[in-house]
C-alpha cells in the first residue's frame, strides 16, 4: 500500500528534477540576447549580463538606443535605398562621376563599409571570448560573431530542430543546377576566373590542422598565390637574376616552368608526367585553364616590371628589383580589384576609385586578418557553366579539369578571348550549382556547422540589416520558403552559407541583400588595410619612383592582359561584350527565380 502510493509521487519528483536540470542546464548566452553588438558574459548557470560599452544602446541586452542613435536611426537611409540610387540615374552619376563629390563618396563608402569590421581582430573558432591568442595567433581565421556555445540545446542556440538537416538534402534541394542561368549582370568567364585566382592567395583553409585554420598566414593581398607562401617555395619560384621569376618559353612564348624546372609541391593527378605539370605560387592552380591562364599573365607582368625597373635603376641588385616589383604588383592588383572587379560587381554608377590617399585624414588600422564569415560567403560555385566553350570547341568538366594542353594548344588570347565571351551563372536566389561542384557546397556547410557558426539572422543584425521574419521574406516565394520550415523548423535556426545563397536576388542582381551588405566591409577593409595603402608606404619611392608608382596607379585589366599577350584581345573585360550596365536595370524579368 505504501509502496503503491509512493510511485506516483516519486514520478512526480523525478519530472521535477527534469524540469529544473533542464532550466539551470540551458546556458543563457545561447538566446543570443545581447543585440547592437553588445558582448553576452555569462554568470553562474543561469545569469548573464550584457556588455554594451561604444554600442550606442543601453538596457539589458543593449536594446534601449541613446538619443544620438536614434537621430542616426531615423536619417539612415536603408540599403535598398542605397543600391537603388547607386544603380539608377546615370546622367546624374556621370556628373557627380567628374566633380570632387566622387572623392567624397567614395571615402564615405569606404570608412561607412570597413568600420564593420573589428579591428584588431576579436574572436577565432577556439576562443568564443576575448584573448591575447584570438589576436596574436594569425594560423586561425578570426571570426566576427564567436561560435554557438557548446551547450546550447539546438546547433543554432535554441531555435530550431535538434538536428540540423542532411547538407546533401540542402544542396540537391536548393543548390543544385537544373538549367544554366547567367548572371544578369553580364558576368563572363574572365570574372570568374579572375575571382578564383585572387581570393586563393588568403582563402587557404588547413584543415590537417584543425578547425578554423589557414595557411594563408599573410591575411589579404600578399599575391603568395604568385610568389608562393613560404621562402622555400619563393625561391624555388625565382630565377634569381634581374628580379625575375623563372619561366619557359613555348611557341615563342613565356609561360610558368614546369615543376622539373622549379621543384615546388603542386596538385595533379598522378598521371600527368612533370614535364606537363606547371610550377606557381599556388599548389592547386593546375587545376584549371583559367587559373592557369591568370598565373602565366601575372607571370609575364612580373617579369615585364623588372625590365622597367631594371632600365630606371641599373645599379640595383636581383633582391631589390625583386621586391620593389612585388610591391608593385600588389598595388596593380588592389587597383583592379576595385575598379574593374568591385565596379562590375557592384553595377554601381558610382565610379569607384582605388586612392589610397581618401583615407588619410580618418582614424584607419592597416591591418587586416581573414574570417571564417568571408571565406565562407565566397564559395561561388554557381559562376561556373556546364561547358567551357574554347572556339567550336565545348569541354566538359572531365576534360577540362588538368589540361594544361588547352593553355598551350589554343594560346593565351584565344583563351581569352573565349573566356570573355562566355556568360558565368547567376549567383544568388537560383539553383544554379553544376553538380561537379555540388560537393564543395557540402563541404562548405559541413564545415559551418564544425565551426559552429552563429544562425544567419544574427549575422544580418550584426551588419546592420533587418533580421527576416519568415524563410519567405528571404526567399520571396511561398514553395521554397514551406520547404525550408519543414527542415529547419524556425527562420532563426536558418544556417549563413546557405541562406546567402539561397536568398531573393537583388533586382537583375548577381545575388542577394546580405551577400553584398556582409560581403563587401571584408572586402574593402582587406584591401586598403594593406601595408602599401598607408601613408608610410604610399609614395613614388616605394614602388621605385615616378615610373613604378604610374605602372600601380594606371593599372586595369585591359593593360594587364594587353601589355603581356602578342595581339591584344577586343573588350577585354569582367563582363560579356554585348553587356549594356544602362539597360540592365530597366529589364522586366524577375529577380526571384527559384
Amino acid at each position: 500500500m505504501m509502496m503503491g502510493a509512493s510511485f506516483p509521487l516519486l514520478v512526480l519528483l523525478l519530472n521535477l528534477l527534469i524540469i529544473v536540470e533542464t532550466t539551470v542546464a540551458v546556458n543563457p548566452c545561447c538566446y543570443f540576447p545581447c543585440q547592437h553588438k553588445g558582448v553576452c558574459v555569462r554568470f553562474g548557470m543561469d545569469r548573464y549580463e550584457c556588455d554594451c560599452t561604444q554600442t550606442g544602446y543601453y538596457g539589458i541586452n543593449c536594446s534601449i538606443p541613446k538619443v544620438w542613435t536614434q537621430i542616426r536611426a531615423f536619417l539612415r537611409p536603408t540599403p535598398g535605398f542605397f543600391h537603388y540610387i547607386l544603380t539608377n540615374f546615370k546622367w546624374f552619376w556621370d556628373i557627380i562621376n567628374n566633380t570632387f563629390l566622387r572623392d567624397t563618396l567614395m571615402r564615405l563608402v569606404l570608412t561607412v563599409r570597413a568600420n564593420l569590421i573589428p579591428s584588431p581582430p576579436t574572436y577565432n573558432s577556439a576562443y568564443e571570448y576575448l584573448s591575447w591568442e584570438a589576436y596574436a595567433n594569425v594560423s586561425y581565421y578570426t571570426r566576427i560573431l564567436p561560435p554557438v556555445p557548446l551547450d546550447c540545446p539546438t546547433p543554432m542556440g535554441v531555435k530550431g530542430k535538434k538536428q540540423l538537416p542532411d547538407p546533401w538534402i540542402i544542396a540537391e534541394k536548393f543548390l543544385l543546377r537544373k538549367q544554366f542561368i547567367p548572371d544578369p549582370q553580364g558576368s563572363n568567364l574572365m570574372f570568374a576566373f579572375f575571382a578564383q585566382h585572387f581570393t586563393h592567395q588568403f582563402f587557404k583553409t588547413y584543415g590537417r590542422m584543425g578547425r578554423g585554420f589557414t595557411k594563408g598566414l599573410g591575411h589579404g593581398v600578399d599575391l603568395n598565390h604568385i610568389y608562393g607562401e613560404t621562402l622555400d617555395r619563393q625561391h624555388a619560384l625565382r630565377l634569381f637574376k634581374d628580379g625575375k621569376l623563372k619561366y619557359q618559353i613555348l611557341n615563342g612564348e613565356v609561360y610558368p616552368p614546369t615543376v622539373l624546372q622549379s621543384p615546388v609541391h603542386m596538385i595533379y593527378p598522378n598521371d600527368i608526367p612533370k614535364e606537363k605539370r606547371f610550377a606557381m605560387g599556388q599548389e592547386v592552380f593546375g587545376l584549371l585553364p583559367g587559373l592557369m591562364m591568370y598565373a602565366t599573365l601575372w607571370l609575364r607582368e612580373h617579369n615585364r616590371v623588372c625590365d622597367v625597373l631594371k632600365e630606371e635603376h641599373p645599379t640595383w641588385n636581383d633582391e631589390q628589383l625583386f621586391q620593389t616589383t612585388r610591391l608593385i604588383l600588389i598595388g596593380e592588383t588592389i587597383k583592379i580589384v576595385i575598379e574593374d572587379y568591385v565596379q562590375h560587381l557592384s553595377g554601381y554608377f558610382l565610379k569607384l576609385k582605388f586612392d589610397p590617399e581618401l583615407l588619410f585624414g580618418v582614424q584607419f588600422q592597416y591591418r587586416n586578418r581573414i574570417a571564417v564569415e568571408f571565406n565562407q560567403l565566397y564559395h561561388w560555385h554557381s559562376l561556373m557553366p556546364d561547358t567551357f566553350d574554347i572556339q567550336d570547341q565545348k569541354f566538359t568538366y572531365e576534360s577540362f579539369i588538368y589540361n594544361s594542353s588547352i593553355l598551350l594548344d589554343y594560346g593565351m588570347e584565344t583563351l581569352i578571348r573565349s573566356f570573355t565571351k562566355q556568360h558565368a551563372g547567376k549567383i544568388g536566389g537560383v539553383k544554379n550549382i553544376n553538380s561537379h561542384n555540388l560537393k564543395v557546397a557540402v563541404g562548405v556547410i559541413e564545415e559551418s556547422r564544425q565551426l559552429r557558426l552563429q544562425p544567419f539572422n544574427e549575422y544580418r543584425k550584426r551588419f546592420g540589416l533587418k533580421p527576416y521574419k519568415s524563410f519567405q521574406e528571404l526567399t520571396g516565394e511561398k514553395e521554397i520558403a514551406a520547404e525550408l520550415e519543414e527542415l529547419y523548423g524556425d527562420f532563426d535556426a536558418m544556417e549563413f552559407y546557405p541562406a546567402l545563397m539561397i536568398e531573393k536576388a537583388q533586382p537583375n542582381g548577381i545575388f542577394g541583400e546580405s551577400m553584398i551588405e556582409i560581403g563587401a566591409p571584408f572586402s574593402l577593409k582587406g584591401l586598403l588595410g594593406n601595408p602599401i595603402c598607408s601613408p608610410e608606404y604610399w609614395k613614388p619611392s616605394t614602388f621605385g619612383g615616378k615610373t613604378g608608382f604610374d605602372i600601380v596607379n594606371t593599372a586595369s585589366l585591359q593593360k594587364l592582359v594587353c601589355l603581356n599577350v602578342k595581339k591584344c584581345p577586343p573588350n577585354v573585360a569582367f563582363y560579356v561584350p554585348d553587356f549594356n550596365l544602362e539597360n540592365r536595370f530597366h529589364q522586366t524579368k524577375s529577380s526571384t527565380e527559384l
